[in-house]
């Protein structure tokens, strides 16, 4: 279950995260709130987790989903640069994040 409320975690944060930019954009009380709402979820379903991982590896999987996800969702929503640079540094991320959960 703890896995289950860590990647929800991380989702929330990627949502929040596009609420920022969304805010940013907007200036609207509805992207202010989804930002709100989304981060305190995230916070709320990483402490959940961290009730039964370690915190490190709770920690490092909820940024890398948020990191990587950003990433993804400013890439493909906003028309941020895909190059080579940036994926192969995100497949890293992602490694890493497979590696903790392995040796966890």
């Amino acid at each position: 279950m703890a896995w289950g409320f860590l990647i929800v975690a991380g989702l929330c944060e990627v949502l929040g995260v596009f609420g920022l930019k969304r805010v940013t954009i907007r200036k609207d009380v509805l992207s202010l709130l989804m930002l709100i709402a989304s981060f305190a979820l995230s916070f709320t379903m990483l402490s959940l987790a961290m009730r039964d991982l370690p915190m490190g590896t709770a920690y490092a999987i909820w940024t890398g989903i948020g990191t990587v996800g950003a990433t993804l969702v400013g890439m493909f929503v906003y028309k941020e640069p895909k190059e080579w640079r940036r994926i192969l540094f995100i497949s890293m991320i992602l490694c890493s994040a497979i590696g903790l959960k392995l040796l966890g």
